[in-house]
């Protein structure tokens, strides 16, 4: 159940066996259902989450009430509701699993225990968070003022997995596309 989680550690940080079981316990094993939700907007985000198998999907509303998501989480990453974790102020964001998942679960308090204990986990966080500024960053500038299109082939060039294991519904809301617009692009590839 920890071996995914311990194989990102040492991939980042070159961690032992020993060292990472230390620690490890702190990560709680949890599965989750097809769409259940984790986090719902308004209430503050107390857990990041490793996925170990599955998908997490977090996402926002617009005023029309459509979904527009703004990261997927798949095998072997961290994710959460980082504004409102880092802040502990209520979420604008929801987070669902996008079919049946298996995670490993870590409250804020024992995650920056650990961030402050182990510089390995330092490292992680460091890690997350260069990642998340990064992968916005390629977010906003690699769809902004592109075609429809163009955000298609974006996603296909960056973030394969994404066409493979979710529905057209949840890449359309990544994409700020219809549905239908969608089915009708991915025609013209």
């Amino acid at each position: 159940m920890y071996e995914l989680l311990y194989q990102y550690f040492k991939e980042k940080t070159n961690i032992d066996r020993d060292r990472f079981n230390e620690f490890s316990d702190y990560f709680k094993p949890s599965q989750t259902s097809n769409k259940e939700f984790l986090l719902r907007i308004g209430k503050v985000c107390k857990f990041n989450y490793f996925v170990n198998k599955g998908c997490l999907r977090i996402f926002s509303l617009n005023e029309a009430g459509d979904e527009m998501t703004r990261y997927f989480t798949f095998e072997g990453k961290f994710g959460t509701a980082l504004s409102s974790f880092i802040e502990q102020k209520p979420s604008f964001e929801f987070i669902q699993s996008v079919e049946k998942s298996d995670i490993l679960m870590i409250s804020r308090k024992d995650f920056y225990m650990l961030v402050d204990a182990f510089p390995e986990v330092n490292i992680i966080y460091r890690d997350i968070l260069e990642m998340a500024y990064v992968t916005s960053q390629k977010r906003i500038y690699g769809l902004q003022g592109h075609t429809a299109l163009e955000r298609l082939k974006w996603l296909i060039a960056y973030q394969p997995k994404i066409l493979s294991k979710l529905s057209n519904k949840v890449i359309a809301s990544y994409l700020g596309v219809t549905p239908y617009t969608l089915s009708r692009l991915k025609s013209q590839l």
